[in-house]
């Protein structure tokens, strides 16, 4: 899954360095003890990007709760302040594998070169591009089967990943990458969301465009009526 959680109305959820190190060692000891692996990662001055995989239903949610309650009530105690840090509720998106991952990778670590923090991604060390493109430890770096499947040789796995990396990136894949997670819809193939809408028993995109099924015509004249 592909997460987002931002600070309350866009403001800062990071104050310094000690503050980022607190959330990551916290991050990697939640998502340890319940066993959701952590993939890719961003930490920017008021937002953070995750790339998940859970091994149970629920580990996401419960991974964020107890994230988010954790580093509130450290920042809280830490500057002496009081109330909400997080902008409501993370919004996260079912992320299919092969490319979709890669991308979705790539689009999370590439953030600070897009705000223009940084001129190179390896510049950043708040996010998992060191460990998934230098090959520097990371424990909360977990790499994904398709990550894995670049090259059987770590070395030339960097390399593939680099290359894949900093190639051009088609502006509409952005798009299509910002509009999922925003409306919390399936990123990946129609087969995919269709199995994504039978698993979790709920609509998972945007809805079909093209008649609807004669059982249902009745229901939607009805409906425009």
């Amino acid at each position: 899954q592909h997460i987002v959680q931002r600070g309350n109305d866009r403001q800062p959820t990071f104050f310094a360095d000690a503050d980022r190190v607190r959330y990551l060692t916290d991050l990697n000891e939640i998502a340890l003890r319940v066993g959701c692996h952590v993939h890719a990662y961003v930490l920017m001055t008021n937002h953070v990007h995750l790339l998940v995989t859970p091994t149970e239903r629920g580990q996401v949610a419960h991974v964020m709760q107890s994230l988010g309650r954790r580093y509130v009530r450290y920042i809280n105690d830490r500057y002496r302040r009081t109330g909400t840090l997080w902008e409501g509720r993370y919004k996260a998106c079912p992320v299919q594998d092969s490319t979709h991952v890669l991308r979705c990778y790539r689009y999370i670590e590439l953030n600070p070169l897009r705000a223009a923090m940084v001129t190179d991604p390896g510049k950043y060390p708040l996010s998992s591009y060191p460990a998934n493109a230098l090959g520097q430890y990371d424990a909360l770096v977990h790499p994904h089967a398709d990550y894995i499947s670049l090259s059987a040789d770590p070395e030339q796995r960097l390399v593939a990943y680099r290359a894949l990396v900093m190639e051009h990136i088609d502006p509409t894949e952005l798009d299509a990458i910002r509009e999922h997670l925003q409306r919390q819809h399936a990123y990946g193939t129609d087969r995919f969301r269709e199995l994504i809408e039978r698993q979790i028993g709920r609509r998972a995109g945007p809805p079909k465009i093209g008649r609807p099924r004669k059982a249902d015509r009745g229901h939607h004249v009805e409906s425009a009526l």
